[in-house]
């Protein structure tokens, strides 16, 4: 099919539409991937999710994406400094995701020199998570070819800016930037294209679908909430992650979830920060992954952001990508 919009993102993606899957722990199983990809978008694959909660390996899920799809897919790749046996695992993957043809690399959470490094060997590209300029300038020194801007609605680990603001302050150093946070709907996506987007990434909107490998329990949770229900917790990591509200924090009139005291002070020390990171890091992947497939049988946190206030229904993911194009489509005046 046709590219009613092209744009750097699409160019460099080699897909028809300016929008992408988020990549999602624990959300990101195969299936969901395929079909964000097969409609036309780009689906993105999360190796943490595909080894340990879907497919038990990245090769199986790999193979299953492919069963799928023949379109291109990417591949996320978390480079923080954290412990060697990661850190291999990591250069590992990486090396199986080049190996199966995918061109398309996000980097989040630390420096992606060594990515860009490797998937510029190949003819690839790299685009890295940020939330400010101070990252992004970084990144744009290792030579990252785009850049994904996190902005304050986003789910996870949400930044501090909104979409406008944080588009015009990354602007000035001339990469194509994808807004991310807070998007839901086709008019979303024209407004961010009409700022200068080459695009927009979804990660809410696509766990509210069959293809998503959760509990129902998580889907209707995103229907029933409003923007109003979206939290900030300390808990799951150590850093601002944007989660549907617990009702016991709305007893207590909406007090933000934090680590205990011991956590809270070690997350606070230069020295001791990034163990009580990799700690907490290390817990919330396990509480993720019950709640995710348990549901709200399992006391915990479902992550989204505030794009739930567009999501009204649960509907297959080719359904969402199909209505997005027909909006590319449509002639705007």
């Amino acid at each position: 099919m046709s590219t009613p919009h092209p744009t750097a993102f699409t160019e460099a993606a080699r897909v028809e539409l300016p929008l992408t899957l988020g990549a999602m722990y624990p959300c990101g199983n195969p299936e969901l991937v395929a079909a964000v990809s097969e409609a036309g978008g780009l689906g993105i694959v999360q190796p943490i999710s595909f080894s340990y909660v879907h497919a038990g390996s990245l090769t199986e899920g790999l193979k299953r994406v492919r069963d799928l799809t023949d379109k291109p897919i990417g591949f996320n790749a978390i480079v923080e400094a954290s412990s060697k046996t990661y850190e291999r695992r990591m250069a590992a993957w990486i090396d199986e995701a080049l190996e199966a043809g995918v061109r398309f690399f996000v980097t989040a959470l630390g420096n992606p020199r060594e990515v860009v490094r490797r998937v510029h060997d190949v003819g690839g590209v790299v685009w890295h998570d940020v939330t400010e300029l101070r990252f992004a300038k970084k990144a744009a020194d290792e030579g990252v070819d785009g850049l994904i801007a996190v902005n304050e609605r986003a789910g996870g680990h949400a930044g501090s800016r909104s979409m406008q603001a944080l588009f015009d302050e990354l602007r000035p150093l001339g990469l194509p930037v994808l807004a991310a946070g807070g998007l839901a709907t086709p008019s979303d996506l024209l407004a961010a294209l009409d700022i200068g987007y080459a695009g927009i990434q979804m990660g809410t909107r696509f766990i509210a679908t069959p293809e998503c490998a959760v509990h129902d329990d998580y889907r209707q949770a995103i229907v029933a909430a409003g923007e109003d229900d979206i939290a900030l917790t300390r808990r799951l990591s150590g850093v601002p992650v944007a989660i549907i509200r617990p009702d016991e924090w709305r007893a207590a009139a909406g007090t933000p979830g934090e680590p205990g005291k011991l956590l809270s002070w070690m997350l606070r020390s230069p020295r001791f920060k990034r163990w009580a990171r990799g700690y907490l890091a290390l817990t919330s992947l396990r509480k993720l992954k019950r709640s995710s497939r348990e549901g709200l049988g399992y006391k915990d946190v479902f992550q989204a952001g505030k794009s739930v206030a567009g999501i009204h229904v649960i509907e297959p993911a080719g359904d969402i990508v199909l209505r997005f194009r027909r909006a590319l489509e449509e002639p705007r005046s």
